[in-house]
């Protein structure tokens, strides 16, 4: 059995014919993975009928035939007549008698104890085999002689194709026919002992077996050593630039000229360097935290904690708990009557209160089963599904630290703070008051077609003056050159000589008006001015001004020459200013954009302010244009007035709001003030102290500490210090006009009571 077995893979060796060479050698070659054209694997030829696969280089690894019969057959070679001969001797043999074979040989111990199936190596005395000689002499090309041409792709590509790749003639490689399935892997894995060392190749398809160089290396490599194991990481290194001092230079060629030459580039980035570093934006490094961190594991737990916050579980809302209504036996008033049991079923079910009838049963015992069950549980899932849910994060704030640190009041003194005088005497409310330039005299105007003369301190009424309506607005001359008093009256403005204090000065007054000539050419203007004469002379009206509709406000510029008018319902000439020197009158403006409810001078700058309902505009008079457009963010303008500086405004509204701008900050008001219940009537500044009030509707007055700095970097400080009451509330009105003493930190008020009171 052993020499037939010999003799056959003796003839099997050589299919092809030629030299015979050692088995050693030719394992070598198959280790390296050189692949030979000419060589067809036997047992393929009976497993497929196609002649590209005998031809296509590749072994099928489906074979059940030993892999050692296989490099036999591939690696040794006999005369061409030979092979044909023992093929067909090759053929009688089944596999089975091959794998008998194998196991006789086995325990013969043949082939110096290794498996006839395996590499085994033969020496070439015991084969009788002749070497070979070397087979790279006349190979010259660098590279492993690899078949498949395909480049350094992935094999993926080819998964769907019958071949593999191409060979170097350009034909196609072609797959195995079939592939190891899991009982031919199993098989080999178990008679193999080269199975370990045997990986496939995804370019040929083929098997190839690591040799022990190539074994060794990857366990070196799995390791972490290196792969060349002659190599001594531990070498002796040269200290080629010796710390001693040596006689002659390493190198010595001279320095470049460049290095002696400051970088400019260097110098930049130096620079910019110390500049980061100035502003802040480079900062050292902190020093390291080498404290340990634990994780604390019951955080979540804690609702206090920072983890436990997070727990966004919201509870379900529970169910209303049932009532006396729904009992079996409620009280009789909880039953309905006939009529509301009627009004209960024609309602619809969303207005109605109770979703049931009550009833009421004589036992427990008598109740039936709950009709409206299931729906009740559907409209609770409903509920429950429909209804979103949130956990809404509250932060605990101090109420404190939200309202401003704000000085005391009683470091903000002085300011107006009790009721010293009341000016009693008008029959009906007191619309306007205005106080003269030395502070010694009151006016005021009224509903009951009067204007009154106080004295300030004593509260004397000093002098009535009868006219034809009501007084809306009255405005004392801010020159005190001048004795006069403008009011409105109905359609005209009256000039007032009110002959009080100073007798050169009033009768100076009246020396001017009139001094005043006609010219010979009379321009034409929108109102009429005419001198009073008779019993008006004598009661003090000195000059009538005639509009055609009804004046709402009169003012005078700060010299007491101009005075401007307001007349809402007069088209394009609501806003009228008049010369008294000249006894001209003027439209500034061509179109208003609005209904006019108040204007004013600028205390210092040619500038007028128009205040609208919902605008302020500011126009330069020399310019002749639209400077600023001061946005009040309310609804509704009704009074005005300018800091003394010129550069502060306020506006009062009937929304209740007091507006601050702060022109060279913003055309938006600086802030809102909302400390009034109902609506404004009239607000003032004090001419020298940083004060100024607001007067409402609801009775009160209140004023404020508003001071102005000179250093236009720090922004007002508005504080209010004081409530001011007194007024009564009639006909649903309340304080109607604030000024304050030109002189003295004193506040005058005037009410729909009747009265005009002043704080002191």
């Amino acid at each position: 059995m052993a020499a037939e077995s010999m003799s056959v893979s003796a003839n099997r060796s050589n299919p092809g014919g030629g030299t015979k060479r050692p088995l050693s050698d030719l394992q070598e070659k198959d280790q390296l993975s050189v692949f030979e054209n000419a060589a067809v694997d036997e047992d393929a030829g009976d497993l497929t009928d196609s002649e590209e696969s005998l031809f296509s280089g590749l072994e099928d690894s489906g074979s059940d035939s030993s892999d050692g019969d296989d490099e036999e057959e591939d690696e040794e070679g006999e005369d061409d007549d030979d092979s044909g001969v023992e093929e067909k001797d090759e053929k009688k043999f089944s596999k089975w008698d091959v794998k008998m074979r194998e196991v006789a040989r086995k325990k013969e111990g043949e082939s110096n104890g290794k498996l006839a199936g395996s590499d085994c190596s033969v020496r070439p005395e015991q084969t009788g085999l002749t070497p070979p000689g070397d087979e790279y002499e006349e190979d010259t090309s660098d590279e492993e002689d690899i078949r498949n041409t395909v480049g350094n792709i992935p094999m993926e590509w080819y998964q769907d194709y019958p071949h593999i790749g191409y060979d170097l003639d350009g034909k196609k490689i072609y797959k195995p026919i079939r592939n190891k399935d899991e009982l031919d892997e199993f098989l080999d894995k178990m008679e193999n002992p080269d199975y370990w060392r045997t990986i496939p190749d995804k370019m040929t398809g083929t098997e190839i077996r690591l040799t022990d160089e190539q074994i060794d290396l990857i366990h070196r490599i799995q390791k972490g050593q290196y792969g060349d194991a002659k190599f001594n990481p531990y070498e002796p290194s040269i200290d080629f630039f010796t710390h001693e001092t040596m006689i002659h230079p390493v190198t010595n060629h001279p320095a470049h000229k460049r290095s002696f030459i400051p970088s400019l580039v260097e110098k930049d980035k130096v620079s910019k360097l110390v500049n980061a570093i100035k502003q802040g934006w480079i900062k050292p490094r902190k020093p390291r935290d080498d404290t340990p961190h634990y994780y604390d594991l019951w955080a979540k737990e804690d609702p206090n904690a920072i983890l436990g916050r997070h727990k966004m579980h919201v509870p379900a809302p529970k169910m209303k708990l049932p009532g006396h209504e729904e009992s079996y036996n409620p009280p009789p008033e909880y039953l309905l009557t006939e009529e509301e049991r009627l009004a209960w079923e024609q309602q619809e079910p969303e207005e109605r209160k109770l979703n049931f009838l009550p009833q009421k049963f004589t036992s427990l015992r008598a109740v039936p089963a709950f009709s409206r069950f299931i729906h009740e549980r559907f409209e609770r899932c409903l509920d429950l599904y429909l209804c979103p849910r949130q956990r809404k994060m509250r932060v605990n704030v101090d109420p404190e630290d939200l309202i401003p640190k704000l000085p005391k009041p009683k470091d903000l003194q002085p300011f107006p703070t009790t009721q010293a005088l009341v000016y009693t005497g008008h029959t009906n409310l007191v619309r306007c008051i205005s106080v003269s330039p030395s502070g010694q005299w009151l006016a005021s105007g009224s509903d009951d077609c009067t204007i009154k003369f106080w004295e300030v301190s004593t509260g004397r009424c000093m002098r009535t003056i009868e006219v034809e309506g009501i007084v809306r607005s009255i405005a004392w001359n801010p020159n005190p050159v001048y004795c006069l008093v403008a009011l409105t009256v109905d359609r005209s403005v009256v000039l007032v000589n009110p002959c009080l204090g100073d007798k050169l000065l009033y009768n100076t007054t009246d020396q001017l008006i009139a001094s005043f000539v006609k010219p010979e050419e009379e321009p034409v203007q929108p109102v009429e001015w005419s001198a009073a004469e008779g019993d008006s002379f004598d009661n003090g009206l000195r000059l009538i001004i005639k509009h055609n509709k009804m004046v709402k406000q009169v003012t005078w510029h700060g010299k007491g020459d101009y005075l401007a008018t307001v007349i809402p319902d007069n088209g394009n000439a609501q806003v009228l200013i008049h010369q008294l020197s000249k006894r001209r009158s003027q439209n500034p403006f061509r179109k208003n954009k609005g209904m006019v409810q108040c204007v004013l001078f600028h205390p210092i700058r040619p500038f007028f302010f128009v205040a609208t309902q919902r605008y302020v505009r500011v126009y330069n008079l020399l310019k002749q244009e639209l400077t600023k457009k001061l946005m009040a963010n309310c609804k509704w303008v009704s009074s005005m007035a300018i800091h003394p500086a010129g550069d502060n405004v306020i506006c009062g509204s009937y929304d209740s709001r007091l507006a601050w701008f702060d022109m060279d900050l913003s055309t938006k008001p600086y802030k809102v003030l909302r400390h009034h219940k109902r609506a404004l009537r009239g607000v003032a500044f004090h001419k020298h102290y940083p004060l100024f009030a607001s007067a409402s509707d609801d009775g009160t007055v209140i004023v404020c500490h508003g001071m102005v700095y000179s250093d236009l970097l720090q922004n007002p400080l508005i504080v209010p210090v004081k409530l001011l009451k007194g007024h009564e509330i009639t006909r649903d009105l309340g304080v109607l006009d604030v000024t304050f003493h030109p002189t003295q930190p004193w506040l005058f008020s005037s009410g729909a009571d009747g009265t005009i009171r002043l704080y002191t």
